[in-house]
């Protein structure tokens, strides 16, 4: 799911790490919003209002919204520096290391809000914003700019855009990778839905608050184990029919 990349991955490794991530990305963003009402998965309400309070001659408080956007596009680079330097060093897993950063970001803000009163919200919401730049990137990355997992935006318009062809045979006559990019859509958003929907159940009616965001990162922890084991697994069933045929 996390390893194979280039011409090694296929539509269900795509599915499968566009499930798990957009489940995560769901949930904070839902997590966020009724915390602190503030989006904490894109940055596009957060330009608009830079830009209008600048317009208004606010620039203090347009700061706040500068500092939102520089958080998702360091958490971008940050990531995208990682995974270039692991794989200058030849690293197996380059993704790891990201992965484990948006876990420990998600489980710390969620526990800590249990024993200390997160005041500076403003700081949290650049946290979260930084994680989900993180998760933007290393998964285009991973996919090849198949999938994304932060914002519905550019998905409502691809999906549309590729429902519309369906309609038109004769021009677009790759009809199984039509459908593929179709049915991958449709789980980035389904599945952005259900983690919105456990957000808010988790974080209302269950009266989680914020520590539903521990769930997001657990999430994360169990599919870069799962990764693991199966890659393990893999390897030494391949072993196994190599001493077989010996």
């Amino acid at each position: 799911m996390f390893r194979h990349q280039g011409e090694n991955r296929t539509l269900q490794h795509n599915i499968r790490i566009a499930s798990v991530l957009s489940i995560v990305a769901g949930i904070v963003n839902v997590t966020g919003f009724l915390a602190y009402n503030q989006l904490t998965t894109n940055v596009t309400g957060h330009f608009a209002l830079f830009i209008n309070d600048v317009a208004n001659l606010k620039f203090w408080r347009g700061t706040v919204y500068f500092l939102y956007i520089f958080s998702f596009l360091f958490g971008s680079f940050f990531s995208g520096f990682l995974i270039a330097k692991f794989k200058e060093n030849k690293r197996l897993n380059v993704y790891f290391i990201p992965i484990l950063i948006e876990c420990l970001i998600l489980i710390s803000i969620g526990l800590l809000s249990n024993f200390i009163a997160l005041k500076y919200t403003d700081i949290v919401v650049c946290l979260l914003l930084f994680a989900m730049g993180l998760q933007n990137s290393f998964v285009t990355k991973i996919s090849n700019a198949v999938v994304r997992t932060t914002h519905l935006t550019g998905l409502f318009t691809d999906l549309g855009i590729e429902l519309s062809q369906l309609f038109f045979p004769k021009l677009y006559t790759n009809r199984t990778q039509l459908k593929s990019n179709i049915k991958l859509r449709i789980y980035i958003i389904s599945f952005f839905f259900l983690g919105g929907f456990i957000g808010g159940y988790f974080y209302s009616e269950l009266n989680l608050k914020i520590n539903t965001l521990i769930f997001g990162g657990l999430i994360l922890l169990l599919s870069l184990l799962y990764d693991d084991m199966e890659d393990a697994l893999i390897k030494r069933l391949k072993e196994y029919k190599e001493r077989r045929k010996i």
